[in-house]
C-alpha cells in the first residue's frame, strides 16, 4: 500500500533548505525563496516575507513581548499572539507566579516565538 501523494501546492522545502517548493502532483519544482503562492500557503497576508520566504506575522514581537512582560501574569502578551489556551493558563497561575510569564516575555522579543499561525513576527 502506497501513501496517498499531497495535493498539487506549495510546501516548505522537502530538503531542509529555505524557502518553498512547488509540488505539481508528480514531481517538485526548482527551488524558489519567495513567490506569492508560497506566501498563501502559509496564510500569509500583506507583511512581507522573512529570510527563508516565509509570510511575516502581521503581530509585532516588541508589541507582544512587552505585553507579556508587563501583562504576563494575565496571559495578555500570548492572547495577542492568538494562543488562546496558553493565555487562559497564563491568566488562571498568574503566569506560572510571574516567572512562566517572565521567560515566555524573553522567548517572544527574541524571536523565538512565532504567532499562532506559525508565522514569524514582525520586527
Amino acid at each position: 500500500m502506497t501513501s496517498p501523494q499531497p495535493a498539487a501546492g506549495w510546501y516548505p522545502d522537502p530538503s531542509g533548505g529555505p524557502g518553498q517548493r512547488y509540488w505539481d502532483g508528480s514531481q517538485w519544482s526548482e527551488a524558489a525563496p519567495y513567490t506569492p503562492g508560497a506566501v498563501a500557503a502559509y496564510g500569509g497576508g500583506n507583511y512581507g516575507v522573512d529570510a527563508y520566504g516565509r509570510p511575516l506575522s502581521d503581530k509585532s514581537r516588541m508589541a507582544a513581548g512587552l505585553l507579556q512582560f508587563f501583562l504576563g501574569h494575565f496571559g495578555i502578551g500570548r492572547f495577542y499572539l492568538g494562543y488562546t489556551t496558553i493565555g487562559v493558563f497564563q491568566l488562571l497561575t498568574f503566569g506560572g507566579c510571574y516567572i512562566w510569564a517572565f521567560i515566555d516575555a524573553i522567548m517572544i522579543i527574541t524571536g523565538k516565538v512565532p504567532d499562532a499561525q506559525g508565522r514569524t513576527l514582525r520586527e
